[in-house]
């Protein structure tokens, strides 16, 4: 079930947060839009203005843009139902 926290049930637009199952990690929209843009800005920094091999430039994006899509996943109450998945035997 969707749960939000009491507190969380205005209609106010600044208000606004993820229905995620897990109360504890409730986020609110604002800030889950400022800390995608404030990750993507640090990652252009040290892209631009960090001198490193093309290479290591490729493996650190990947780096960043996997933990951003765990960290996006697992916000949204999507990784909650990846436990149960077994590979292999």
């Amino acid at each position: 079930m969707w749960l939000r926290e009491p507190s969380e049930l205005s209609h106010h637009a600044a208000s606004a947060s993820i229905l995620i199952p897990s109360k504890k990690h409730t986020m609110s929209l604002l800030s889950l839009i400022v800390t995608l843009i404030v990750v993507g800005v640090l990652l252009w920094l040290v892209n631009n203005y960090i001198p490193m091999d093309s290479k290591i430039k490729n493996i650190l994006n990947i780096v960043v843009v996997v933990a951003v899509v765990v960290w996006l996943l697992n916000m949204l109450g999507l990784m909650d139902n990846l436990r149960g998945v077994r590979v292999g035997q």
